[in-house]
């Protein structure tokens, strides 16, 4: 059986709209008690026209008003109300003829009350029950035909037709029983009626059974004996002062309290006149909270008296005197509550961990409050400490919801430990309070950061690949995967290749590594975009730039451009023999593809035909006269100059250098008569002579035709060959002119020039339009009347103008 009842009702604005938002109406559902688990009460989700899938989601669950244990719960797969544990309605309500409980089911997202209510209905599970087993009955034998004894009632704790219905008197020839009823209170209480006069020299005592029968199905009882004993005459019965008398006791009264007194008088003398008390019908719970005096009719405190089991008491009191005869009275006793309960806090919901980034004014608990005081007592205000992004908003009766008042931010807090704090508006207030522990869950808010804004390797080249460069380090404050860093290389090009074939990086500690050996002269810095990305979902990354600088190693030895190598040319300086001390002869040119100190270049004469003749500059590779030359001096010299750098180890490379001294072009002996050095090849030497022999033969030819054409205009002159120039050095693409390196510093000219009856000749009168060279005319001084001399008269001859 089930009906719905509405609980709304005009108890101002403010509290229906809240009411109206949350509580949807009280549901009643009626059950039997005594019902194993599992057995269906009703569906609810169908009552509250709910999704059933949507029960789970929404945390839907079933409480009991003051009371801890689950007797009722929901089958979140189909929505059925159920028995969760044993309900007995004689613990719950006692003897009350209706029994309720309440109860309340609560939904979440959004948070929802609705109030249920469970009629629990009787079944006949108890049997009837006298106080004593066996009931003394004194009887004199003078009394008369259908006189009444009280005999105690038994006691059934089911209520209704499973209450005590009927009794039953075992068969006798003295007594029948008889049913009556109590003016306070309606009360059934039984009679034992004298049917036949007694006759003590007859029978002394007899033993009677009375068995009271319910009307429950399947039908219970209980028996009592009553032992009669045959006495002389008692004509008057015990008399209570009040029919029924009225206490009030302060729950958590001490033991042995008095509670209240009853007094009954005896008309009669004697033992007829003595009466005792004694508690007529009473349960076991009364009976373990208060005693009765049987002489003097005290009732007092005997166990604890708690008003949140029990606001009012109803005992009965039969005063008897000696010989049987008996009457009852009742007593109620009121118990008044005390402010003995502080407020219990219950955490019905609580979301954790809480996601970092939820927004503020988000529900994340749920808080139910109970005070099992009344009125003021149970009155309860919540609290919270301050300082955490947190606060509590009152929801539904005494529900209150937690939610977040700011930002959360795992990086800053990880957990909150939160006190909730409630006090009762007693006297004195009572207060407890309840910690409640929350952990905010990490989302992938921040990329991995760096620790530097940007990167220097510094490696020499020629290193081994595989050698570690350096060591990017980025931090991610995120936790666990999505603080875990991954490191990678960005695409790109380093002179026109990947980026990936010159660095790695290591993907776990951000160690960067070179892939192959660098070379300084090739590639002397270059950036790495280096990529820090977390595992998050989604990744979050940063990027630092790595520059790579390659430091020069001296692996380069240095080159000579001027003169050529020895085994390419032969190249021959020709020497005034008036050239003074500190003349410039020649210059020998070099350059070194190192840098710095490894470029520095020194220049030394580490062989000379005639050591003292001839110095060089040791920066400059100027080749000069250290002396005057004198006739003495051998014609042919021959250097051989040592060109060094400055690295660690020094590398050195040689040339040879061939002076002529001479002043008389006649006095130049043929070129066959200078000696290669041995190491020269003869392949090499009759490619060269080949050459320049058909180079001078071509230049002879060009010069005799312009010879003629000059001869019939002018005078005769004597026949010269034109002047040839000699190239300027060249030098490689990546070399460079660098100052103070011992490198040519300023620019020089030099001119060649031939004799005519050499073919085969290379040689070159040096000519330098420098300030520190000789000038022409005091390297050759020759007039034409001294090449007359020489040739011969030539009348025919062209004319040559003079040098």
């Amino acid at each position: 059986m089930m009906h719905l009842r509405s609980v709304l009702q005009s108890y101002g604005f403010v509290f229906f709209f809240v009411v109206v938002r949350y509580a949807h109406g009280d549901l009643s559902y009626s059950v039997q008690e005594e019902l194993k688990r599992g057995s269906v009460i009703g569906n609810i989700a169908k009552d509250l026209g709910l999704e059933v899938g949507r029960l789970s989601a929404r945390k839907a669950r079933v409480d009991m008003e003051g009371n801890d244990r689950q007797y009722i719960g929901i089958n979140l797969r189909s929505g059925d109300l159920v028995v969760a544990e044993r309900i007995d309605r004689e613990e719950h309500c006692g003897e009350k003829p209706s029994c309720v409980l309440k109860f309340e089911m609560l939904l979440e997202n959004p948070l929802e009350l609705h109030r249920l209510s469970l009629q629990v209905q009787d079944v006949n599970d108890n049997a009837p029950i006298f106080p004593k087993d066996t009931m003394k009955l004194e009887i004199r034998e003078s009394a008369d035909k259908g006189a009444r004894y009280r005999i105690n009632a038994a006691h059934d704790a089911d209520i209704g037709k499973n209450s005590v219905e009927s009794y039953i008197l075992e068969q006798n020839s003295h007594f029948v029983f008889s049913i009556q009823t109590t003016r306070a209170g309606g009360r059934k209480y039984g009679e034992l009626v004298l049917d036949k006069e007694l006759d003590r020299e007859e029978q002394q005592e007899m033993k009677l059974f009375l068995t009271a029968v319910d009307g429950g199905s399947p039908q219970r009882s209980g028996t009592v004996v009553i032992h009669v004993i045959v006495l002389d005459a008692n004509d008057n019965a015990p008399v209570f002062t009040e029919a029924v008398y009225t206490a009030t006791l302060p729950e958590n009264s001490p033991m042995k309290t008095t509670v209240i007194t009853v007094r009954a008088s005896d008309a009669d003398e004697g033992v007829n006149g003595e009466v005792t008390y004694e508690f007529s019908s009473i349960s076991d719970k009364l009976q373990s909270l208060f005693s009765l005096d049987e002489k003097t009719g005290e009732i007092s405190v005997s166990g604890d008296i708690d008003y949140e089991e029990g606001s009012k008491y109803e005992v009965f009191v039969e005063a008897k005197d000696g010989y049987g005869l008996s009457s009852e009275a009742k007593v109620i006793i009121d118990i008044t509550d005390v402010n003995d309960n502080a407020p219990v806090i219950h955490l019905k919901s609580l979301t954790n961990p809480i996601p970092e980034n939820v927004s503020t004014g988000t529900e994340v608990g749920i808080i139910n409050v109970q005070d099992r005081d009344s009125e003021s007592n149970r009155q309860v205000r919540c609290s919270i400490q301050q300082g955490a992004p947190f606060k509590l908003v009152p929801s539904i009766k005494n529900y209150y919801s937690l939610v977040t008042t700011g930002q959360l931010d795992r990086e800053l807090v990880s957990d909150y430990n939160i006190t909730i704090t409630a006090t009762d508006e007693g006297s004195p207030p009572l207060s407890s309070s309840k910690s409640v522990q929350l952990s905010v869950a990490d989302i992938n808010d921040n990329p991995p950061v760096f620790e530097d804004q940007s990167y220097s390797a510094y490696v020499s080249e020629n290193n081994k690949p595989g050698s570690t460069l350096c060591s990017v380090t980025a931090r991610d404050p995120d936790w666990r995967q999505n603080g875990t860093v991954i490191y990678s290389v960005l695409p790109g090009e380093v002179n026109g290749a990947p980026v990936s074939s010159y660095v790695s990086v290591n993907g776990d500690t951000g160690v960067i590594h070179a892939v192959r050996s660098f070379d300084y002269e090739q590639l002397r810095s270059f950036k790495v975009q280096v990529m820090a990305r977390d595992n998050g979902s989604p990744p979050l990354s940063s990027n630092v730039t790595v520059s790579v600088f390659v430091s020069d190693v001296n692996d380069n030895s240095p080159q000579i451009l001027y003169p050529a190598p020895e085994g390419n040319s032969f190249m021959t300086e020709l020497v005034p023999k008036a050239a003074h001390g500190g003349s410039l002869v020649s210059k020998v040119i070099a350059v070194d593809a190192d840098s710095g100190q490894n470029a520095w270049l020194s220049y030394e004469i580490v062989k000379s035909t005639d050591p003292g003749l001839f110095t060089i500059g040791v920066h400059s590779g100027e080749i000069r006269t250290q002396r005057d030359i004198s006739e003495s001096d051998s014609m042919k010299q021959n250097l051989i100059v040592a060109v060094k750098d400055n690295g660690q180890p020094s590398l050195s490379a040689t040339c040879s250098m061939y002076l002529l001294i001479s002043d008389n072009l006649a006095e130049v002996p043929e070129l066959k008569d200078i000696s290669y050095d041995e190491k020269n090849s003869k392949l090499t030497s009759y490619l060269i002579i080949a050459l320049v022999s058909v180079s001078t033969f071509f230049l002879t030819f060009i010069i005799i035709i312009l010879g003629v054409r000059f001869c019939r205009r002018r005078k005769p002159r004597l026949l010269f060959d034109g002047a040839v120039a000699i190239p300027s050095a060249y030098l490689p693409p990546n070399y460079a002119d660098v100052d103070g390196t011992g490198t040519l510093r300023s620019a020089y000219n030099y001119d060649a020039y031939l004799t005519t009856g050499s073919r085969t000749s290379d040689f070159k009168f040096v000519t330098s339009y420098n300030d520190n060279t000789l000038p022409a005319d005091q390297t050759l001084r020759k007039s034409p009347s001294d090449f007359a001399d020489v040739f011969g008269d030539c009348d025919g001859s062209p004319e040559v103008g003079t040098i």
